[in-house]
């Protein structure tokens, strides 16, 4: 079958779409007679036991049934297939997308650079999960034969955010399950207070060091890298027996003498897509064991498999990303609240703001030229029930109308709680859940316009029993298909980032002193 990559704005079922603006009150829907059967149907499962809801979604089967035709006009699951068969799909720099590969086998084989790209990615896996291993049995020791206790990931962008999510994601499971092997922390910022904070609070001697950049030229990963180097000398300790890398195969890090081991990644993975690959794997192997990554890659594969069905009901990633793009391109919503009613999942926001914003913060198509529809929301996010004590005043009662994202668990991860009012602080949490769903979209009149509110308020909530290694897994690889099937919708490039690369440039400039004018003006202020 053909493929054709076309503008959204020339597909009649998006003209389609566009009529059905509206149409739907989820006041109504939610707070008539047949509620709770909405809530049953509209209801998804997805993989490794999560379930995606969208009851409070302003849609209705009408609306549906135009998302489906959108599907297979715009052909998404085809162009699903041509990403994990190895197409170049990422056209802004001529590369492959190959981050599935990481963690399972779609379709085709996948050849590239000459080498077969799956059993590239096993063979790196494997090595990484030797290499944790030896550290955990003490194999691989420090200078005086010591084990290590703490490991330290260096990197900035997708080499922190997506990690550094995991890895807080699942502390708190793999202590309760004795799975808990060593202590992580993350350096990122430049900003010298990042590196200091994090190195005055670290046993040096005992500590491994992760330095992550696929170039081997990150400007601000590799000033970290001389930070964490000084500190370990001054300590009267060797580097090159405490540091790692995770680069490319071609990178100056790569087959170096200062570093204990290396491992590879290439060009085909991003970095925000990368926690399933060594840049992920590392980190995550060392702290929690080769098995618990091995897991969580397993919940990825399954949510993939999923978003391959050509079904809307029996594909949640393309449900959620076509309610999106409804959300956005006909209700004219600019952001989307991102709410995980879990503490572990505390930085999980954070990271699908560059999931999200990185991928589809685009103005111009694939081949570069200028769109007339607006593409990826704003996407911001805290932990419940902080959020409601910080920012939902404007969710409720603001002039924007705001699509929310609920993620929930029943049970916690530790196993611990206490009794409080005839309740626990688990079902307290979840009781806040469901309460802020029908709130958002009920509202509540009153005589005193400063206590009504609106309601109308789309949400929707994702699910599962707890969060474990496989549920992560899954629900990691919902939202990066969720994002990858908006950009397909959008007719956009959802895997390059130049947004990313005019500041590098002109901070490069500063700091040769190459500048003038208003630029020279601004350095000025601090010295520079």
């Amino acid at each position: 079958m053909a493929i054709n990559w076309e503008n959204l704005d020339k597909l009649s079922s998006y003209k389609k779409l566009q009529s059905l603006k509206g149409a739907v009150s989820i006041a109504k829907e939610l707070g008539g007679a047949d509620g709770a059967k909405r809530v049953a149907e509209y209801s998804v499962p997805m993989g490794a036991g999560l379930t995606y809801n969208f009851a409070a979604k302003q849609v209705d089967d009408k609306v549906l049934a135009v998302l489906k035709e959108l599907a297979e006009e715009a052909q998404l699951t085809e162009k699903y297939a041509e990403l994990y068969n190895g197409a170049v799909v990422n056209t802004g720099e001529k590369r492959l997308v190959l981050h599935q590969l990481t963690r399972g086998q779609l379709g085709n084989d996948v050849m590239a650079d000459g080498t077969n790209k799956r059993d590239f990615y096993i063979k790196e896996q494997n090595r990484i999960a030797e290499f944790a291993d030896k550290v955990h049995a003490g194999k691989v020791v420090n200078a005086k034969g010591e084990k290590f206790t703490t490991v330290v990931q260096i990197g900035i962008g997708g080499s922190d955010l997506g990690p550094r999510a995991m890895y807080l994601a699942l502390e708190n499971w793999a202590k309760a399950n004795n799975t808990f092997k060593m202590e992580a922390k993350f350096i990122s910022n430049v900003d010298p207070d990042d590196a200091t904070a994090v190195l005055k609070s670290t046993d040096l001697a005992h500590s491994i060091f992760i330095l992550v950049s696929k170039s081997g030229t990150t400007l601000e990963t590799l000033t970290n890298e001389s930070f964490v180097k000084d500190a370990l000398k001054k300590a009267g300790l060797d580097p090159a027996k405490h540091m790692i890398a995770v680069t490319s195969e071609t990178s100056p890090l790569a087959h170096n003498p200062d570093y204990l081991e290396a491992f590879y990644m290439d060009d085909y993975i991003g970095g925000r897509y990368s926690s399933t690959s060594g840049v992920g794997g590392a980190v995550l192997s060392l702290a929690f064991g080769p098995k618990v990554f091995a897991d969580f890659l397993d919940g990825a594969a399954e949510e993939d498999k999923l978003s391959a069905n050509k079904d809307l009901l029996k594909n949640p990633a393309l449900l959620d990303a076509l309610i999106g793009v409804y959300e956005r391109n006909v209700q004219e919503y600019p952001s989307t609240a991102v709410l995980p009613y879990s503490q572990a999942l505390s930085r999980f926001p954070a990271h699908l703001q560059q999931l999200d914003m990185e991928s589809n913060g685009k103005s111009v198509n694939r081949f570069g030229e200028k769109i007339d529809y607006v593409t990826g929301p704003v996407i911001f996010g805290e932990p419940g029930t902080n959020g409601q004590h910080s920012f939902y005043q404007l969710l409720h009662q603001g002039t924007d109308v705001t699509p929310l994202q609920f993620i929930a668990f029943k049970e916690n991860q530790a196993g611990n709680d206490v009794v409080i009012e005839d309740s626990t602080s688990q079902k307290k949490l979840c009781a806040n859940v469901v309460a802020q769903i029908m709130a958002f979209a009920c509202g509540k009149t009153d005589e005193n316009p400063n206590k009504a509110f609106a309601g109308e308020r789309p949400s929707s909530l994702i699910y599962a029993n707890k969060l474990t290694p496989k549920v992560l897994g899954a629900l990691l690889a919902h939202f990066e298909n969720k994002v990858m099937f908006q950009g397909f919708a959008w007719n956009i490039n959802s895997f390059d980032q130049e947004g990313v690369q005019l500041g590098k440039v002109l901070a490069k400039k500063v700091l040769a002193h190459n500048t003038d004018g208003a630029l020279k003006a601004f350095a000025d202020f601090f010295e520079i």
